[in-house]
């Protein structure tokens, strides 16, 4: 039950956020009569504003952070990879059963504008020579979070990375 104290310390964590560490062109989610700022720590999340049901994706998937990152994992106790963390999410947030490969989560809900991504949007993108090969959630204020192989934890990222904004593919609602 290790993921219980994480995620009350990240609702209670909106209220002690660090600004971000960029100050790059960043798209605010508009807001709606049921908003929450999201906040965790020095992930530098500064201003992150989630409504609904992305508003439970988000605050979920902040509990998430750090942990780690296992190929086919599909809890947080073995360890995540990238399309396990995202059905471990839906599942867990919203109730949703969602599976399958980064590829798999592709080809389910409706296509969303870069320009009009919203906080628990799927983000997707090719990192291995193929299409929709990494799958990430998007959290706000540029940002999304995801299980990379690389250093071996779910951590936070910037959309405007080089690596990632150079091979974003696609985003994807399925709210």
């Amino acid at each position: 039950m290790r993921l219980l104290p994480i995620l009350a310390f990240a609702l209670l964590a909106g209220c002690a956020s660090s600004p971000p560490r960029h100050a790059a062109a960043t798209k605010a989610v508009p807001q709606k009569t049921d908003t929450a700022k999201a906040g965790a720590g020095n992930h530098g999340l500064g201003a992150i504003e989630a409504s609904g049901s992305g508003r439970e994706v988000v605050m979920y998937a902040l509990g998430l952070l750090d942990v780690g990152y296992q190929f086919g994992g599909k809890n947080p106790e073995a360890g995540l990879d990238c399309s396990g963390m995202v059905s471990f999410i839906y599942r867990n947030a919203l109730g949703m059963d969602i599976r399958g490969s980064a590829a798999d989560l592709a080809k389910r809900g409706r296509a969303v504008a870069a320009s009009d991504i919203q906080a628990g949007d799927l983000v997707f993108f090719n990192t291995l020579g193929r299409s929709f090969s990494h799958v990430g959630i998007y959290i706000g204020d540029q940002k999304f979070i995801h299980a990379p192989s690389s250093h071996g934890k779910i951590r936070i990222e910037s959309m405007n990375n080089s690596y990632f904004a150079s091979r974003f593919q696609l985003a994807k609602s399925l709210l």
